[in-house]
């Protein structure tokens, strides 16, 4: 995944210039518009907008509503929501924890359009020679410090009765991993695939949690600027329907099937084999019906209330945030956090318009 979910807030979010452009875009009434403009980047829940693309499946859904979507790939993941949050895209690819720290966070109102996946073992901690996550607790830990695999190791600290006190985290970049945990020094790393792997395959390497220990915690979006989606509701459904048109084609299991996945492959950077091992760790939501149900339960509301606190405890929900309920994030299920100042908007409608098939 290169640099994805390398994020380092302090380049984020306290550029006095990208300050001044979010202060700018906040303050813009959307419109009705007929052109938009939808950022990608390389994560095997991602590849998809990329053969969407690429086959014409989302020009034809744009098409069906009278509008144009131009997909753009950004090859930083960081950058994509950084420009996101700007305005400079109607919509984009990212996280929940990155959709309330970024965007959110910084005062712009956000909808997560598309649940598509959660990480179901795409995430981990390695320790070296050591079997068990317990013997952890002295050790430095590498990893990308404030992204979804700090937040991950802060998961599994708490499942063994211990807290980020026990460990010395060590910011490290993505692009290090690997070779880091060659060294003799390091003896302990949370990352996410392609990188796991890699590390996984290493003499004395023993993946001791992963996120399939928490499940649907680490949930992967297509985030959409909420003024923008309330005036211009065909962008949503142009999105929902291209979206889950190329579900079914994955899911289908046939030549066609694998055809589409041997392309995303190929774009990520891998092979078939490989794409389809990186499915094997995704709990993709084949069908509008399936994420619909995620989004509508009670979980999805306890999750974000952990992802909050956590970031709250990072100093990651912006300047003068009192607690972790400072931002609102609405779900079907209620409200958690300031109702007042909501910014992140979990909206099941335009997929259960797919579920219902009334697109």
């Amino acid at each position: 995944m290169n640099t994805l979910r390398s994020f380092m807030r302090t380049l984020l979010i306290c550029a006095s210039a990208f300050s001044l452009l979010i202060t700018a875009s906040s303050n813009l009434k959307a419109e009705e518009k007929s052109e938009f403009k939808v950022a990608w980047t390389i994560y095997v829940g991602w590849m998809p907008w990329d053969y969407g693309a690429a086959t014409g499946i989302v020009d034809k859904w744009a098409d069906k509503y009278g509008i144009k979507i131009d997909v753009v790939q950004v090859n930083d993941y960081v950058e994509s929501i950084n420009q996101f949050t700007a305005g400079q895209f109607d919509a984009t690819v990212m996280t929940n924890m990155d959709a309330l720290t970024i965007p959110a966070a910084s005062g712009v109102d956000s909808t997560a359009l598309i649940v598509g996946d959660f990480s179901n073992g795409n995430d981990g901690v390695v320790l070296k020679e050591a079997k068990t996550l317990a013997e952890i607790k002295g050790q430095q830990v590498n990893l990308v410090e404030l992204s979804v695999s700090h937040y991950l190791l802060a998961r599994g600290l708490e499942s063994v009765g211990m807290t980020e006190q026990d460990v010395k985290v060590v910011n490290t970049s993505d692009a290090d991993l690997v070779a880091a945990f060659s060294a003799d020094d390091v003896t302990a790393v949370t990352t996410w695939n392609p990188l796991l792997s890699e590390i996984t395959a290493q003499p004395n390497a023993h993946k001791v949690f992963d996120s399939s220990m928490i499940p649907g915690e680490i949930i992967d979006l297509m985030v959409v600027n909420t003024e923008t989606l309330e005036a211009n509701p065909k962008l949503g459904k142009a999105l929902v329907g291209a979206w889950y048109e190329i579900m079914a084609t994955i899911a289908a299991k046939d030549e066609n099937s694998v055809k589409a996945k041997s392309f995303m492959a190929e774009a990520s950077g891998t092979d078939l084999a490989g794409y389809e091992a990186q499915l094997a760790s995704t709990k993709m939501f084949y069908t509008a019906a399936s994420a619909v149900e995620f989004t509508n339960s009670d979980s999805l509301t306890k999750t974000m209330q952990k992802v909050s606190e956590f970031s709250f405890d990072h100093g990651l929900l912006g300047e003068g945030a009192p607690d972790a309920k400072f931002i609102g994030i609405e779900t079907p299920a209620g409200v958690y956090g300031n109702a007042a100042n909501i910014k992140l908007r979990f909206n099941p409608t335009y997929m259960k318009m797919a579920a219902d098939g009334s697109l």
